[in-house]
């Protein structure tokens, strides 16, 4: 019997894990996290990999050592199979035509329950003159706004809202209204003294600019040779710097040489696909670093992971024939980690790519890549164009209660913050899981792990820490950098300088770049709290009404939960 095969424990850490699940995933004939696994991996892969694959499969996702994206567990045993998590769209001409037919490819993909991305460089700037019909262009972020209410419409297999990203190549005419595009604390609100930033954070749902959407600037390898040649980046960088610092977008969307062109990205900027390939499609999957013994049981995992990833691609249904195409030609999987932190914390090691995680890293690559060759020619399907991508995995790492993606630890202890029935704020105080495992299993003071809060001081570890993890990851990283407020002695006019200049030293090795200052979007979830505090008072929920919630003031330690 396989290695994998050990003594199978209590699958979720705390109640809110088990909540989500029952809340987001369960149905009838999945109605336990045993059964879904089991269901799942039967639609997935049941007549495609042998019987002894397919009960280690089952195992894995059982004991949550594997866990596939969102969609895939949402659709088990569900009629339906778009187990895809996002796609990826692009501008391909500026036509009316072609705004009426993205806006259908959206509209489609949003309808199946995956959220999309959009590049839009290939439009014409706002007033640039139409010579065949006259008049003048609206400009990308026309489009962009128009999408976006698309989004803000359609409920995502009628179960969540959308996602949505947008990106514009640094060079474009309107890539300074890009840039302010979310700048919601600078747009006051007619008739009032507030900014649509006040009023998003009294109520989360206020129709603000692209707020459903997140944003990216591109760029490519003429602005990286530039930089080089000259040692000097240009304004427009330090100004996206300075309004990531702020309002936390655009982001970062680095575009270098061989990938110049996969300037596609899904919602979460993770995947990317070249601009040749509109309506590519994800397909995620994530490995439970904290869960798996040791490296020989990782081989393994990653092994039966990337084959499950390749029979999704045969199984996943689609929403139109375009995204049946691209995927018959590129394969593209999304093989991803997650629970890294927690790893590096069950070793008493600090927020940095230690030589055992370098060893790990490289069977991730290795294997992940011979696997999905080797098992492409076996099935006589074209062989996956790239394999591996790193995802937030925020609903899937609440599943499993540890640390998501690369993230570090939020914090030990924090107040949850959420809207019930539409009207008040409640709270709930909340030791976090993997925090916890640690302290009880290897007897470590709460104060001794190191969090997000504390590494929002230490910004380059966190960018040296994403590098290093990239050059394992033939796709992308999706990672945001808590950072304090904006105006606070971190962060301010005085760290946009410093802080461009670190993030060029990094950017090369990167391909998407993200932070999240506190305080800088409307209901923000999480606020750091004392570990005693929060133990005393845990599970404990209480109310506010709106008009009167705080809005999680940590200002000079800096953070949330990301955007």
């Amino acid at each position: 019997m396989s290695a994998l095969y050990k003594q199978n424990t209590s699958v979720f850490r705390n109640e809110f894990a088990e909540s989500i699940f029952h809340h987001k995933y369960s149905h009838e004939g999945a109605e336990t996290w045993e059964e879904l696994a089991n269901t799942l991996v039967d639609d997935v892969c049941g007549s495609v990999l042998p019987q002894s694959e397919v009960d280690q499969l089952k195992w894995m996702i059982s004991t949550m050592r594997f866990i596939p994206g969102g969609r895939y567990l949402y659709y088990a045993g569900r009629p339906a199979k778009f187990f895809n998590n996002c796609y990826l769209l692009c501008a391909e001409e500026d036509t009316r035509e072609e705004w009426a037919a993205l806006s259908q490819r959206a509209m489609s993909c949003l309808m199946s329950g995956g959220g999309i991305g959009v590049d839009y460089s290939i439009l014409r700037g706002k007033g640039a003159p139409l010579k065949r019909t006259g008049g003048t262009a609206s400009g990308p972020i026309d489009l962009m706004t128009a999408i976006n209410e698309i989004g803000r419409r359609v409920m995502q297999g009628g179960s969540r809202r959308s996602a949505i990203y947008a990106s514009l190549n640094w060079q474009h005419s309107d890539v300074e209204a890009f840039l302010r595009a979310k700048d919601w604390k600078s747009m006051p609100v007619a008739g009032t003294d507030k900014t649509v930033a006040d009023l998003k954070e009294a109520d989360f749902n206020y129709a603000a600019p692209l707020d459903m959407t997140n944003i990216s600037v591109n760029w490519d390898t003429k602005f990286l040779e530039d930089y080089w040649r000259t040692g000097k980046l240009p304004e427009l960088f330090y100004d996206n710097t300075r309004q990531a610092l702020s309002s936390a977008e655009p982001g970062f969307s680095f575009n270098f040489f061989e990938n110049e062109n996969e300037t596609l990205r899904n919602a979460c900027t993770e995947v990317t696909s070249d601009k040749d390939s509109d309506s590519d499609v994800c397909n995620l999957g994530s490995l439970n670093m904290s869960r798996i013994e040791d490296i020989a049981e990782f081989r393994q995992c990653v092994e039966l992971a990337t084959k499950f990833l390749i029979c999704g691609t045969l199984k996943a249904q689609l929403p139109y024939d375009k995204v049946y195409k691209i995927r018959e030609k590129n394969r593209r999987l999304g093989l991803g980690l997650m629970g890294m932190h927690e790893w590096l914390l069950q070793r008493g090691q600090r927020y940095e790519v230690t030589e055992e995680m370098h060893r790990w890293l490289h069977v991730y690559k290795s294997v992940s890549d011979h696997v999905a060759k080797k098992s492409a020619d076996e099935l006589g399907i074209s062989r996956p164009v790239k394999v591996r991508a790193i995802a937030p995995t925020g609903s899937i790492g609440i599943l499993a209660a540890t640390t998501t993606g690369i993230e570090p630890l939020f914090a030990v202890a924090y107040k949850r913050r959420y809207l019930k029935g539409g009207s008040k704020w409640h709270y709930q105080y909340v030791v976090d899981a993997a925090a916890q495992a640690v302290i009880d299993r290897y007897d470590i003071q709460p104060e001794k792990i190191e969090s997000a809060l504390d590494l929002s001081a230490d910004y380059e570890r966190r960018m040296a820490f994403q590098a290093d993890v990239q050059d394992y990851v033939d796709m992308s990283i999706s990672s945001t950098i808590n950072l304090p407020s904006w105006g606070s002695k971190l962060n301010n006019e005085d760290t946009v300088r410093p802080f461009a200049e670190t993030l060029a030293k990094y950017m090369h090795r990167l391909r998407g770049f993200t932070c999240y200052p506190d305080g800088s979007r409307g209901g923000q979830p999480l606020v750091s709290v004392d570990y005693k505090e929060a133990k005393s008072k845990l599970g404990e929920e209480f109310e506010e009404a709106v008009e009167t919630h705080d809005i999680c003031d940590i200002t000079g330690h800096g953070g949330s939960c990301g955007v």
